[in-house]
């Protein structure tokens, strides 16, 4: 009947044959040449980036080549070697000036950054912040020192590109207010550093700014995704930066490069002024926290940040300034301890620096207590996935509109695109043979409704408060664990996403958690990775035991946690473990 209708009212033609194929292949070669533009479009927008860079980079190697003349090589190496407290000191003193140490730590960033391809971006306004400074009134606790600053975190007439081509647009135009607060304190925001395309990575490499190397391994990551200042730090080319985590973001460049590193409570420094490709994800909170070679460095920063200003500028985050009695107390610390989380085994060399670390604990007269965090399987599949992959990770692709995908991610990009049936039919498919990568697809698939979505929020809290309970049950002050590392081989991040849980249930928890150095990785450490099984002798086993291999004197880090809000407890025992591991070194 309808199909009778439809043929009085249309006129009944012939289909020219040759005219359908003329419009296919028309069609087909217009889609051709619409994407060979598109492509086209991006190239040049990454074209321009790389160009302004370089731009960047030429300035400031001309500006160096003159100061290079005025100031001996032996002055410039004898004001990178000064810790950061030592150089405040000179410096407040007027024994050094800020621009003598300005371009020597410019002047050392250019040739980390010609090593390793870890900044995104010099500041050529540092020059301006120089001039500023010495008409100030007062000086800072960080007056006239140099710092360099993550790729998200905004500074004025600069791009917040998070190593996205969509990302490449207008400059913002107002400072984050931890720049503002740091330049309140007389520091020299100077560059800004690389970070893995979209973030959501701990490599460090994207497809606009290229791939970070670790200087001090160049087959090894640096990290991420706050690599580039891992890198850069590392290097000797910063004496303090700042990066960002929400899952270990800050502590695994630390871990990889041989620094100490401070995820703060999420809420304690401002995050006005941050970019991120998604924003809205409050389940687990980004945090800001310093990068530096040594635990008092990181304390004068938070000293600094946790200040009038800004509590002013920003009255969302809480009036606690420093509190310098509990991170310079020397009284005896009830410490809880583990060398694994039951989720994914570190290599032999981590769970050796924490038994050490725990010895060396005991013995200066620290209380130690066996401590079992509860549940981490639960709580990296139900709890960290589903938060970010709430949509089944649509919201994260859609990043990559309009881009080209870094080699990098390629494998996480290809698991969410996955549809929803297709990741539970997987998780099906993989249960009886491999049962920790059956879950982590079945939390691919995300959640399917608002009610879900707010269960998911409510235990989360519930678990925060269950694993408060078993911490005051033991009566603790902190807790000494395992951090990831040491340095994967280039690649390796993108394949095992799920191996930072060591990281991210403190990022779950919103718990202040530290990274320190305290050994490298040795020959009878390599040799025992031969033997290294992990938890379930998976794919994922498999792949960390290659990634890890060949780390032979890298660097080999412990983490230290305490409760929200105590971040100076945090640090007092990152810095006992430090100086315990120095007097080890030294003997």
């Amino acid at each position: 009947m309808i199909q009778q209708q439809l043929r009085q009212l249309l006129p009944e033609r012939e289909v020219d044959p040759c005219a359908a194929l003329t419009l296919l292949c028309g069609s087909a070669a217009a889609v051709v040449v619409w994407k060979w533009l598109s492509k086209r479009q991006i190239q040049k927008k990454m074209e321009e980036a790389q160009r302004t860079r370089d731009e960047g980079v030429k300035k400031m190697a001309k500006a160096v080549q003159q100061f290079r003349e005025q100031v001996p090589h032996d002055q410039r190496d004898a004001i990178l070697s000064l810790p950061l407290l030592e150089l405040t000191g000179r410096l407040r003193e007027g024994c050094l000036s800020p621009k003598t140490v300005l371009y020597t730590y410019l002047e050392k960033a250019l040739a980390v950054t010609q090593q390793t391809n870890c900044l995104r971006h010099f500041i050529p306004e540092c020059e301006e912040q120089l001039q500023e400074i010495q008409q100030q009134k007062e000086k800072g606790l960080l007056y006239g020192i140099p710092i360099s600053i993550k790729d998200h975190i905004s500074h004025k007439g600069h791009l917040v590109t998070c190593g996205l081509v969509q990302c490449l647009g207008a400059p913002v135009q107002e400072d984050s207010v931890l720049v503002k607060v740091l330049k309140k304190q007389g520091a020299i925001p100077f560059a800004m550093t690389n970070v893995p395309q979209s973030l959501f990575n701990y490599d460090c490499s994207n497809p606009i700014f290229g791939q970070t190397l670790n200087p001090l391994n160049h087959q090894k990551s640096p990290g991420g995704s706050s690599g580039g200042e891992g890198a850069l730090i590392a290097g000797g080319g910063s004496i303090l930066g700042i990066g960002s985590d929400v899952g270990g973001s800050i502590r695994l460049p630390s871990s990889f490069c041989g620094l100490c590193g401070l995820k703060p409570t999420a809420e304690r420094l401002s995050l006005s002024g941050v970019g991120s490709p998604i924003s809205g994800i409050l389940a687990v909170p980004c945090a800001l926290g310093p990068m530096a070679r040594d635990v008092d460095s990181l304390a004068l920063c938070m000293k600094a940040l946790l200040c009038e200003e800004m509590f002013w500028l920003d009255p969302t985050v809480p009036p606690i300034p420093f509190n310098e009695g509990v991170y310079s107390s020397s009284a005896p610390l009830r410490v809880g301890y583990y060398d694994t989380d039951g989720y994914f085994l570190l290599p032999p060399c981590m769970r050796r620096a924490v038994q050490e670390t725990r010895g060396a604990l005991q013995a200066a007269g620290h209380q130690l207590v066996p401590f079992s965090p509860p549940r981490i399987h639960y709580v990296m599949n139900e709890l960290f996935l589903k938060t970010f992959f709430a949509d089944g990770g649509r919201a994260w692709l859609d990043v990559f509109t309009g881009d080209i995908v870094d080699p990098s991610l390629k494998q996480q990009v290809n698991s969410c695109k996955i549809p929803r049936l297709g990741k539970k039919l997987l998780a099906l498919i993989l249960k009886p043979l491999f049962p920790r990568l059956a879950d982590y697809f079945s939390a691919l698939g995300g959640m399917r409704s608002v009610k879900e979505m707010w269960n998911h929020h409510h235990q989360i809290e519930a678990y925060r408060t269950e694993f408060i309970a078993l911490w005051r049950d033991l009566q603790l002050d902190v807790v000494l664990c395992p951090v990831l590392g040491p340095a994967f081989t280039m690649g390796y991040p993108g394949k095992l996403l799920t191996a930072i849980s060591s990281t991210m249930l403190y990022n779950v928890l919103n718990f202040p958690a530290g990274v320190v150095p305290v050994s490298t990785v040795t020959e009878a450490d390599e040799e025992e990775l031969k033997l290294y099984q992990g938890c379930c002798d998976d794919p994922w086993d498999w792949t960390l035991k290659e990634a890890v291999a060949g780390a032979v004197g890298l660097p080999v880090a412990v983490q230290c946690v305490a409760l929200p809000w105590q971040e100076e407890l945090c640090l007092r025992l990152m810095k006992e473990v430090e100086t315990l591991s120095c007097g080890k070194r030294a003997a």
